[in-house]
C-alpha cells in the first residue's frame, strides 16, 4: 500500500482544522480527468501521458481587499514532480540521479513555452531536475503547459515485469517578494497525485478504469467518486527548499568596457572568493533548542518537533541511527538521520575559470620576451559546479559568475591548435576533464548588449 505522507493530510499540525473551509487566494487547476476509480474520502488520481502538454491555469481567487500588497506585482510558483511514496522519498536524490545517468540532457518537468500564456522569466534550475520555475500576474490570464518525461514505471523494483507505476505528486508553491526583492514569502501551496503512462498510455488506463466502474452495481458504485473532468489542486504544506549560502558580494558587470568583470586578477587580501556551490540544509551543532525546531518543520518532521522541544543542534546530532529509529519508528526514523548525518555531493564536473585582464596579458608578453617561464605572481580562479554537462547550463553558470543575464552571452568558444575558435557544445563539455583550468577573454557580439566568451 501507499503511505500517505503527512505533508499532504490535513489533520496534520501543518494545515490547521480552520484552514479547511476558508477561501484560498489561488487556485490550480490541472486540465485532465481524475480516475473514476477512486473510492469516496480518497484523494484523486489523475492519468497523464508522458511528454503530452497539459494545460494548468493559475487562478486569482482573492477576495477584495485581500493581499493588497500584491496588487500590480508578480508572484512566483515553483511547479515540482514529487514522489508521493514516502519510501521512495528517503532516496529521492539517489532516483533522480540515476534517472539523470539514463536520460542525459533530460528534465523531469518542462514547460511547453510557446502554448503557456501570461508566464514570465521562465527558469529551470540545473542542479534540480524536477522543478520549473517562473513568474506571473494574478491579475491577468495565465495558464502554464507542462509536459512529464519521467514514467512510474521508471521507479518500480523490475523483478517479475507488470509491476504498477509508482504515483507522483504535482506541487505548486507560490511566494510573493520581500524587502529585498526577493522572492521567498509564502503565499500558497497545492497538489495533486498523478501517475504517468508512455504515450497513449493514459488513455488507455482511463478508459480500462471506466469500463470496470461500468461493470460494478449501483450500490457499488456509490462508494466511488465520479470522474471530473479536470484536477483541482488541493492546498498543502509548503515543499522545503534546499538552502543556498550566499555570504560573498556579486561580482559586478564593468559597463565602462568591452569585458565582464569578476574581480581583480592577483592574490590580494580583498579579493572576495566567489559565492560557493549550494549547500544542503544541514542542521549545525551550534544551532539553539529554537533553530533546531525551524529546521525540523523546514524539513518535513512536524509530527515529532514535540519529541524534540528541548533539544540543541548538538543534542540531535549526538544521537545515533538506533536512538532516532526507536524514538521516531524505522520509516521516519532513517529519514531523519539521513538528513542530521547529510553531506554535500560531488558535483560531476568541476571547472576553474580566471579572467583575462589587461595585467595578465601584459606579464604573459614579458614572460615571453624575457624567456622566463617563471613568476612569484598568482591569479585567482573561480570554480564553476556543472550537474548537466550541457553548454546552456555553463552560459548560466558564467552568466551567475557575471552577474548578468544569460541572453548577453551570445556564444561560448574553446580556443583550439593555431588558436582557432571552436564552439562550446555539451558533447565537448561532456568530455572535458575534471578540474581543468581556463583563461577567459571577451569579444563583443555583433549585437551592442551582448558578448563572446573564449576559454583558452
Amino acid at each position: 500500500d501507499v503511505l500517505a505522507l503527512p505533508i499532504f493530510k490535513q489533520e496534520e499540525s501543518s494545515l490547521p482544522p480552520e484552514n479547511e473551509n476558508k477561501i484560498l487566494p489561488f487556485q490550480y487547476v490541472l486540465c485532465a480527468a481524475t480516475s473514476p476509480a477512486v473510492k469516496l474520502h480518497d484523494e484523486t488520481l489523475t492519468y497523464l501521458n508522458q511528454g503530452q502538454s497539459y494545460e494548468i491555469r493559475m487562478l486569482d481567487n482573492r477576495k477584495i481587499g485581500e493581499l493588497p500588497e500584491i496588487n500590480g506585482k508578480l508572484v512566483k510558483s515553483i511547479f515540482r514532480v514529487v514522489f508521493h511514496d514516502r519510501r521512495l522519498q528517503y532516496t529521492e536524490h539517489q532516483q533522480l540521479e540515476g534517472w539523470r545517468w539514463n536520460r542525459p540532457g533530460d528534465r523531469i518537468p518542462e514547460r511547453d513555452i510557446p502554448m503557456s500564456v501570461g508566464i514570465i522569466d521562465p527558469r529551470a534550475n540545473p542542479t534540480q531536475l524536477n522543478t520549473v520555475e517562473f513568474l506571473w500576474d494574478p491579475t491577468k490570464r495565465t495558464s502554464v503547459f507542462i509536459q512529464v518525461h519521467c514514467i512510474s514505471t521508471e521507479f518500480t523494483m523490475r523483478k517479475h515485469g507488470g509491476e504498477k507505476g509508482v504515483p507522483f505528486r504535482v506541487q505548486i508553491d507560490t511566494f510573493k517578494e520581500n524587502e529585498n526583492g526577493e522572492y521567498t514569502e509564502h503565499l500558497h501551496s497545492a497538489s495533486c497525485q498523478i501517475k504517468v503512462f508512455k504515450p497513449k498510455g493514459a488513455d488507455r488506463k482511463q478508459k480500462t478504469d471506466r469500463e470496470k466502474m461500468e461493470k460494478r452495481t449501483p450500490h457499488e458504485k456509490e462508494k466511488y467518486q465520479p470522474s471530473y473532468e479536470t484536477t483541482i489542486l488541493t492546498e498543502c504544506s509548503p515543499w522545503p527548499e534546499i538552502t543556498y549560502v550566499n555570504n560573498a558580494p556579486s561580482p559586478g558587470f564593468n559597463s565602462s568596457h568591452s569585458s565582464f568583470s569578476i574581480g581583480e586578477g592577483n592574490g590580494s587580501p580583498n579579493h572576495q572568493p566567489e559565492p560557493p556551490p549550494p549547500i544542503v540544509d544541514n542542521l549545525l551543532p551550534t544551532s539553539t533548542p529554537q533553530e533546531a525546531q525551524q529546521w525540523l518543520h523546514r524539513n518535513r518532521f512536524s509530527t515529532f518537533s514535540r519529541l524534540f522541544t528541548n533539544f540543541s543542534g548538538a543534542d540531535l546530532l549526538k544521537l545515533t541511527r538506533e536512538d532516532v529509529i526507536q524514538i521516531c519508528g524505522p520509516a521516519d526514523g532513517i529519514r531523519l538521520f539521513n538528513a542530521l548525518k547529510g553531506r554535500m555531493v560531488r558535483p560531476r564536473l568541476t571547472i576553474y575559470v580566471c579572467q583575462e585582464s589587461q595585467q595578465l596579458r601584459e606579464l604573459q608578453q614579458q614572460k615571453h620576451e624575457d624567456g622566463d617561464a617563471t613568476g612569484s605572481t598568482f591569479f585567482v580562479y573561480h570554480a564553476i559546479y556543472l550537474e548537466e554537462l550541457t553548454a546552456l547550463e555553463l552560459t548560466e553558470k558564467l552568466a551567475q559568475l557575471f552577474s548578468i543575464s544569460s541572453r548577453q552571452i551570445s556564444q561560448i568558444y574553446k580556443q583550439g591548435p593555431t588558436g582557432i575558435h571552436v564552439l562550446i557544445s555539451d558533447e565537448m563539455i561532456q568530455n572535458f576533464q575534471d578540474e581543468s583550468c581556463f583563461v577567459l577573454d571577451t569579444m563583443k557580439a555583433e549585437t551592442n548588449d551582448s558578448y563572446h566568451i573564449i576559454l583558452k
